[in-house]
């Protein structure tokens, strides 16, 4: 009996233990969430105000092609992408739906795909998948360290590009809903073809007082693509980091309810053996005192 009790108590202080360090990432996860939302929100805004340049841009100067230099990339290059996933467990199906949505939607592309995955979990779930993968990134730990990550990619990528290598670039990545609910989205931000254009330049203008490009109008339509590029990569890090902690957090909020059931459970079981040897304890006492007692 005392063995058994003892052992409830060891299991019982180890339940403990795992209890606060899962009330430890509960809190981190939260608490990350809050930076990353809110640097989504600002985003948002500054996502609005290029668009909106671009599209005064192209009203006013013309076709993206001819300002850009896009030229129509070889049609014998693959289709580039890159898939936003996490470095670290404990985050339910997050890999696994952005990874299912990549795979299911470049399986039914006509040309082969090159993909860079961002995190480890999700490099093996695309391995798992079978698709052709060109290099891993490390998931960011704060906002301020996704902008390093943002000009690699755009590196590798613009290097593959430009040799010819990749004709498109399409990002997957899990945007946040509501809480801890999270949906994959997929983007296709390459190549800026007439077509992206065309809907840029059908936006309209949130006031009546229309603006004019001044000066050299070829130089700040590609300072505006640059800012773009860089947005859209910023924003999908920035929405899959935030979903990323969300489903954290969800996860943690089940395993410390599921913690407390089992340490409800190992609580009443270990009084209620301490009771019962307390009572053979008392029923021993009280047998030797009356075998010792002349009747």
């Amino acid at each position: 009996m005392s063995a058994t009790t003892a052992s409830l108590r060891r299991t019982i202080h180890s339940a403990g233990d795992l209890q606060s360090v899962v009330r430890t990432m509960k809190a981190l996860a939260a608490s990350s969430i809050g930076q990353y939302e809110q640097s989504v929100r600002a985003l948002g805004d500054y996502y609005d105000t290029v668009e909106l340049g671009l599209a005064v841009c192209f009203r006013d100067i013309g076709s993206a092609a001819r300002i850009t230099g896009e030229t129509g990339p070889p049609e014998a290059g693959a289709i580039g992408a890159v898939v936003f996933g996490s470095d670290q467990g404990l985050v339910g199906q997050f890999n696994d739906v952005v990874a299912d949505d990549a795979a299911k939607i470049l399986a039914a592309l006509p040309i082969r795909p090159e993909v860079w995955a961002v995190g480890e979990r999700v490099h093996a779930r695309l391995a798992d998948a079978g698709l052709p993968l060109l290099g891993l990134f490390h998931v960011p730990n704060s906002v301020q360290t996704i902008t390093p990550l943002v000009g690699q990619i755009l590196v590798e990528t613009e290097a593959r590009r430009s040799q010819g290598h990749i004709t498109e670039l399409h990002l997957f990545y899990n945007r946040p809903t509501s809480a801890a609910v999270y949906a994959p989205v997929h983007q296709r931000l390459l190549p800026l073809d007439e077509n992206w254009r065309r809907q840029l330049g059908e936006r309209t203008w949130p006031t009546k007082n229309l603006p004019e490009v001044q000066g050299d109008g070829a130089g700040t339509l590609r300072a505006l693509v640059r800012e773009y590029l860089f947005v859209s990569l910023f924003r999908a890090c920035a929405e899959s980091l935030a979903s990323e902690n969300a489903s954290r957090l969800a996860a943690m909020q089940r395993a410390d309810k599921n913690i407390d059931e089992l340490l409800e459970d190992l609580n009443s079981t270990f009084h209620r053996l301490r009771q019962s040897g307390i009572d053979e304890e008392l029923f021993d006492v009280i047998s030797g005192f009356e075998a010792l007692t002349p009747t």
